[in-house]
């Protein structure tokens, strides 16, 4: 196991071979928010931020506890070549589409229908573990561009508005997510 404070050269070319990444969120009370994320939507800004484009689900736990607490984790695992498991551990904001900053941010991704936060990470500690628990399987493609793209492209903007309001207000604990609000 292997521990610092930032990322190295061979841990950013490992995360961004990655097709999928999961986050970790908690609130001080109630459930803590495991996700998978993939899609292209994470970027490396420097040894020590990582942002990534958060898409619309059925759920916006992330959004909901960083609102609460800072603390985030997101967590790579190898599925093909050398066993490997990359924890990169700090602080974390969302920013919504009508706040301050959006425009700029949500401008370094792909524009894809349904995307609700941009989430820029500060990070204090990264950890390797060996992963040999880790299955290896074969990648064979993103389902989101065939799949969640197309069912958010058809709901259009005031669809997706209408969805948000429905499902991605309140955490599954009753916390807000701060999704309408303004800065």
């Amino acid at each position: 196991m292997a521990i610092g404070t930032k990322l190295n050269r061979s841990f950013r070319a490992f995360i961004e071979k990655q097709p999928v990444f999961f986050v970790a969120t908690a609130a001080p009370a109630g459930r803590i928010n495991l996700s998978p994320k993939g899609m292209g939507t994470l970027k490396i800004l420097s040894d020590t931020k990582i942002r990534w484009l958060n898409l619309s689900g059925s759920g916006n736990e992330t959004a909901a506890h960083l609102r609460l607490s800072d603390r985030m984790t997101l967590m790579f695992c190898a599925f093909e070549g050398d066993a490997l498991i990359l924890r990169v551990y700090g602080t974390a904001r969302a920013t919504h589409p009508q706040d301050a900053g959006w425009v700029e941010k949500a401008a370094a991704f792909p524009s894809l229908a349904g995307s609700r936060q941009v989430i820029d990470m500060e990070i204090d500690m990264v950890q390797t573990s060996c992963g040999s628990g880790v299955p290896i399987m074969d990648f064979r493609a993103q389902r989101g561009p065939d799949e969640l793209v197309p069912y958010f492209e058809q709901m259009g903007p005031k669809g997706v508005l209408a969805y948000w309001e429905k499902k991605n207000t309140l955490s599954i604990d009753g916390y807000e997510t701060g999704i309408f609000d303004e800065d």
